[in-house]
């Protein structure tokens, strides 16, 4: 369906997109053919006729092509079991939508020289998050697959192309009309089953069109790389490619390499600049300017316009004095009035009309970050008015819901100031269109949220805070039914429905009021009271607690429950320059008992006396130590980049370990699902994890010091190395092609020795290598710490 590339998809099947004036099937059906394979079958589901009618039964290509068409999808796999009759002998799989020129004799003679059952056809690339990612060893056996890493999940820059050379008897597992895919069902299975199954790394050049970007550079590829000229045909001059019955005009101006179809006129006075392809029977007229772009068929262009880095499809009338700019996409059918601009990276859905003399810069739009990606590390984040406008909020509570639960209930919070209201408010008015409930719980932190979406039982929850630190920086939080952040399958979905718009609308009558919920902090407070155990000594003792925060609305929230649990409390103004010894000195001048820093999220706490601070790493040993002493666990939930030094503890209260992902979404879910509230509570939720640890020193008459002194010894470092983002996989695989004892690969790469280890994880936001280590001693993790960063920045080097 290629929604990905969608308007250009908008009436046609990804396949039957043109590359060079032609369908890029029909590119496909060409390799065959050089390749002597005549019997062909097309797999058929979306738009088919489409299909049936441009390739017809093959004739035209001295082929013999046969059609299987789904009632409903069933998958990769599912879709080429139903083709079984076709299926008698080896067989080559190939996607309608690649762009290659794979020698398939060579692919096909490694596939029987290894006595392989399915041989997968993979490619380096540099950035392979929308691939999957395929792991072999040095005689090219599969060992392991991973379907749209996340980059702590990248191993290799090795991904599968989707095409295959398969025998008959793999597709035994299944029968006709089920539903399944090839590398998230069928290849797992063969691999589980030891079928002998290898991977032919092709050298020759290979693109999935998945998206705009992509589209524009593969035409750029091949037009600057004269190894891949043959794909074009014979040029009338060098790089400059002319259909039969075009006519250039005197004094037009053509400036290779340039690639133009049949029965165009391109009049006198217009410039053709390079990297530009232009489609049948298209007329660009005096004065117009068109540079790096893609016009399909059937296009108008009157005087003195000028495209830049832009898709025009078929059809399309732009008259004079007209602009388009980096990244524009015009749908079929489209008419765009004189003195039209059309800001970059708008798309324009077929069938639309632009009035003359309008500055397009909010109609159908797709905005997006530098990284392509809607979702950061966590979150969505943005400038406010600038990547984050209330256009853009509605646009993403629409496509929230949408994926979620159309009709579904959502608690919707902020933090206290303007911005984040603003963008709450938006957000709310997208839930609104698709029939929702919203709940308003007005001002809150994010723990709160995720009380309030447990409290009432909802769908799901959105806060959205503003940053503590950069001006103008929003955050918009995600939270599913069970309380936990979603997960990355989730956030591709609501990616997917905010960029194509495939939004779950409601009818007028059907908007539902929002519920305005007041001083719900309250009930969040009382519930936070109610799990402490032991109330009364608290109001006897009354501990003097020295309290801050990045945020009034924490600092206040904090007063209050610490304040109805019978301590006294001071609130110290926030200063992000304040030294930790500033605050000690506080807490000893005050004779305070202990000191609460609060993050200006509420989800994060650190902790300290006069001689102890306690934060990150030391603070999560700590509330382990605390759950594990107390009896109120029994196992824990520990990221996979955090010391092993934590096992040391939980093995000596008889406990269980379980290693998860390291983002937060993954650590909460996992201890969501295995209802371990404590340790919920003291690692995501400050508030109340202040509550617990007084809960627990007041309880068992003892103090932090005490408590810090039973805590093992650890030595275990940080650090980032900075590295282009196309180095990212390459780097990877080379970390791991020597498969010695003592590497694991569960997320990025570990590696492990008797006296410590070293892993080393890909940043999902930034271009820079993630490493930790630990080390038996300080100097032997230093030590390993210097290796591991000159090794990263070597393979760099090279």
């Amino acid at each position: 369906m290629g929604t990905r590339l969608r308007p250009l998809t908008c009436h046609l099947p990804k396949p039957m997109v043109p590359i060079f004036n032609k369908p890029v099937m029909e590119y496909g059906i060409d390799l065959l053919k050089e390749y002597g394979i005549d019997d062909i079958a097309v797999t058929l589901y979306y738009l088919p006729t489409m299909i049936m009618n441009h390739f017809g039964d093959g004739s035209s290509y001295n082929a013999n092509i046969k059609y299987y068409i789904e009632e409903k999808p069933l998958g990769t796999g599912g879709s080429v079991k139903n083709a079984h009759e076709f299926l008698n002998s080896t067989f080559v799989v190939i996607s309608g939508d690649a762009f290659t020129n794979i020698d398939l004799k060579k692919a096909y003679n490694f596939h029987k020289e290894k006595g392989s059952k399915a041989t997968l056809v993979l490619k380096r690339e540099p950035i392979p998050l929308e691939y999957g990612v395929v792991i072999t060893d040095d005689n090219g056996k599969i060992i392991r697959f991973l379907e749209k890493p996340s980059w702590g999940e990248v191993f290799s820059d090795t991904i599968n192309t989707g095409i295959y050379i398969l025998e008959p008897e793999v597709l035994d597992y299944y029968k006709q009309g089920q539903n399944f895919d090839f590398s998230k069902d069928l290849f797992p299975r063969l691999l589980k089953d030891n079928i002998p199954m290898y991977g032919y790394i092709t050298e020759e050049y290979w693109c999935d069109v998945g998206d705009l970007d992509t589209y524009i550079g593969t035409h750029i590829d091949i037009l600057s790389d004269e190894k891949k000229h043959y794909l074009l045909g014979k040029p009338q001059s060098k790089g400059i490619w002319i259909g039969e019955g075009t006519v250039i005009e005197k004094d037009a101006r053509i400036h290779p390499p340039v690639y133009i179809g049949r029965n165009s006129i391109i009049r006198e006075g217009a410039v053709i600049e390079p990297y530009t392809v232009i489609g049948d029977y298209c007329a660009i007229s005096e004065g117009t300017s068109i540079k790096r772009s893609v016009i399909w068929d059937k296009v108008n262009i009157s005087k003195n316009c000028e495209i830049r880095r832009s898709v025009i499809c078929n059809n399309v009338n732009i008259s004079e004095r007209s602009r388009m700019f980096e990244g524009v996409v015009v749908g079929s059918y489209s008419k765009i009035f004189s003195d039209t601009t059309v800001k970059p990276k708008i798309k324009i859905w077929p069938y639309k009309t632009i009035q003359e003399n309008v500055t397009v810069k909010d109609n159908l739009i797709w905005e997006e970050k530098t990284s392509k990606k809607l979702f950061g590390y966590r979150n969505i984040s943005g400038r406010f008015n600038v990547n984050l406008t209330p256009e853009i909020a509605t646009r993403i509570g629409t496509a929230y819901a949408s994926v979620i639960k159309p009709k579904g209930t959502y608690v919707v919070s902020s933090d206290e100031y303007n911005l984040s209201k603003s963008i709450k408010n938006s957000i709310i008015s997208g839930i609104l269109s698709t029939g929702s409930q919203v709940i308003d719980i007005k001002n809150s932190t994010i723990p709160i949220c995720r009380f309030g979406v447990k409290h009432f039982k909802a769908d799901g929850g959105i806060h959205i805070s503003t940053d503590n630190l950069y001006e103008d920086m929003l955050h918009i939080e995600f939270i599913n039914k069970e309380g936990a952040n979603i997960d990355k399958n989730t956030e591709r979905k609501i990616e997917n429905s905010f960029t194509i718009e495939d939004f779950k609308r409601c009818s007028g009558n059907e908007i539902k009021d929002v519920v305005n919920t007041y001083n719900f902090s309250s009930i969040y407070i009382k519930e936070g009271v109610e799990k402490l155990k032991n109330i009364n000594e608290i109001r006897n003792k009354k501990p003097k607690l020295i309290i801050a925060s990045p945020s009034k609305n924490i600092s206040n929230l904090a007063e209050r429950y610490l304040k109805d649990i019978g301590c006294q409390v001071k609130i110290v103004e926030y200063n992000r320059e304040m030294e930790v010894e500033s605050f000690q000195n506080i807490i000893f001048e005050e004779t305070g008992d202990l000191g609460i820093v609060y993050s200006g999220n509420g989800e994060k706490i650190v902790v300290m006396d006069s001689t102890n601070v306690i934060h990150d790493e030391k603070y999560y040993l700590l509330s382990l130590l605390i759950g594990f002493k107390s009896g109120e666990m029994k196992e824990a939930v520990v990221p996979y980049n955090f010391p092993r030094i934590v096992e040391k503890i939980i093995y000596e209260y008889e406990g269980s370990t379980i290693y998860s992902k390291s983002n937060i979404s993954d650590v909460i879910q996992e201890i969501v699902n295995r209802n371990i509230d404590f340790q919920y509570t003291l690692n995501f939720d400050g508030i109340w994890a202040s509550g617990k640890i007084i809960d627990y020193l007041i309880g068992n008459n003892t103090t932090l010091t005490r408590i810090v002194e039973e805590l093992p010894q650890y030595f275990y470092m940080k650090r980032e190395i900075p590295c282009k983002w196309d180095d990212k996989g390459n780097i990877i695989r080379r970390l791991t092609e020597n498969r010695q004892e003592g590497i694991e690969l569960k997320e990025g790469v570990r590696f492990i020795d008797d006296g410590g280890w070293a892993l080393i994880i890909p940043d999902e936001e930034k271009p820079v290598f993630n490493l930790y280590i630990e080390g038996y001693n300080e100097e032997y993790a230093e030590e390993l710490c210097t290796l591991y960063d000159e090794k990263i920045k070597n393979l760099m080097k090279s």
